[in-house]
């Protein structure tokens, strides 16, 4: 994605009000890293903006214009997509505040989610949500956490064929529901699935990742920092030498590279409401990845912190 005068103007003015130094803009030697949708082939970046918690503000004007200075940083480095869901309280409304403010989202990739119990209101939540947001026809709507799956996903197939939809999925962030998870995977066609993956959750790797590279449907990673937890557990550890190896900067960057050099992960979505950490984890989509071995050493690294 090319950055115009005005994205990184956009930039700059974010990380001033951030209270970081332009110099900070510096991203890691190479191109950013995209990932292709296998259904289609069409290739996004491998990070994406989580907005669970982090963007349920309410009506607060202050907080909102915050909100939209993540966003318009998140564009100008190069991010496509943003997840959100009805369940997130204010999180799609604040979205909406920030893409009309955004100097050049042409890169967004939008997705959200269905979540209740009923049919009609699950066609009144994907309506609200287009409206909230400020858009036509989303990119992306998952089933949120496998409730009333099967009668939601006809629900967006009908979107779908009626071009207001690009790709439908499902998501849980419980490991309770993974066996569910990969029955659904095993015989519905799909685009995309999310679910948690980090360096200690790393069940997913046993059946949900291989099954997803075999049905080729893209990867969605929620929680590649277990809400915050294994970032406050790391700013206790200094940053291991090995780090500069994979061009991190600071553990944001090696818990994101774990979670983006596994092969069958399409996109990361890392949660913040804080241009600061933004920038940091933007950071992981530039610069080498980490090889098995690596992987194998970052795993060791995040269960001794």
């Amino acid at each position: 994605m090319t950055h115009t005068r005005r994205t990184v103007l956009a930039s700059l003015a974010g990380m001033a009000a951030a209270g970081l130094r332009p110099e900070a803009l510096a991203a890691a030697p190479g191109p950013a890293l995209m990932r292709a949708i296998p259904s289609t082939g069409e290739r996004i970046p491998a990070l994406g903006l989580g907005t669970w918690i982090t963007f349920n503000v309410g009506e607060d004007r202050a907080l909102r214009d915050a909100r939209a200075r993540v966003l318009a940083e998140f564009f100008a480095r190069g991010g496509g997509m943003v997840d959100s869901s009805p369940m997130y309280g204010s999180s799609e409304a604040v979205i909406g505040h920030g893409l009309a403010r955004a100097p050049d989202k042409r890169g967004l990739f939008s997705a959200t989610k269905v979540w209740t119990m009923w049919e009609g209101t699950g066609r009144r939540q994907i309506a609200d949500s287009r409206r909230l947001w400020g858009l036509a026809k989303f990119d992306l709507i998952q089933v949120h956490n496998l409730l009333r799956w099967e009668m939601h996903l006809e629900t967006l197939r009908a979107e779908k064929a009626a071009g207001r939809l690009r790709y439908i999925g499902v998501t849980t962030s419980h490991g309770r529901r993974h066996d569910d998870l990969e029955e659904i995977m095993k015989s519905v066609p799909l685009d995309f699935v999310q679910f948690t993956y980090n360096p200690v959750d790393r069940e997913a790797e046993q059946r949900l990742l291989p099954l997803a590279a075999e049905r080729r449907l893209a990867v969605i990673v929620n929680r590649p920092f277990q809400e915050g937890a294994l970032i406050d557990r790391a700013k206790r550890a200094k940053l291991p030498d090995w780090a500069a190896e994979i061009d991190c900067a600071n553990w944001a960057q090696v818990l994101l590279k774990f979670a983006v050099s596994h092969p069958a992960v399409t996109c990361v979505i890392p949660a913040t409401s804080r241009v600061d950490h933004l920038a940091e984890n933007m950071g992981a989509l530039h610069g080498k990845l980490p090889d098995d071995k690596l992987r194998a050493r970052i795993v060791r690294a995040v269960e001794a912190l």
